[in-house]
């Protein structure tokens, strides 16, 4: 899988503050208190390896993780500077809630936190759905970027 470059001075208007779907779902910054619940989630929907990597983001201040909720039920989530500075990812919105907006919505939040930063791009590691990103945010492939940064550790590629 390989990594895609995003342009974050061209981000959609209103990225920092991109909502998702039916209302009742909100799209915030994980807090301390959400770590343990958060990480769960994310080994169950993503894997051990995801897991790792989105505990180092509760290492961060401010944490580097968004989750989707609604009421007390987490249904995605979106990691960024969790394995390398200016990366963007894991990420992963459960199967049920796909399509309404969850992803775009996550993604867009923490792209524009990476821009916040001062940064003016990111990279998106090991991308899964290509498409996606390309037409959300103008994501273009790294030439030569597989395996990337993920080549050395004990898991191999991101499951």
């Amino acid at each position: 899988m390989q990594d895609m470059l995003v342009r974050l001075y061209d981000l959609p208007e209103g990225a920092e503050s991109a909502a998702a779907g039916d209302g009742e779902v909100v799209i915030r910054r994980a807090m301390a208190p959400d770590m343990l619940r958060v990480v769960e989630f994310v080994r169950n929907l993503s894997g051990v390896s995801a897991a790792g990597e989105c505990t180092m983001c509760f290492r961060s201040h401010p944490i580097t993780c968004y989750i989707a909720t609604r009421g007390n039920q987490i249904l995605g989530y979106a990691c960024y500077n969790a394995t390398a500075p200016d990366f963007f990812g894991p990420t992963a919105v459960d199967a049920r809630e796909r399509g309404k907006g969850i992803g775009r919505a996550l993604l867009l939040r923490s792209l524009a936190s990476l821009r916040e930063m001062g940064y003016g791009y990111a990279i998106i590691g090991g991308v899964g759905p290509r498409e996606f990103y390309e037409k959300t945010v103008g994501a273009t492939l790294i030439p030569g970027s597989t395996p990337g940064i993920y080549k050395d550790f004990l898991g191999g590629m991101r499951p």
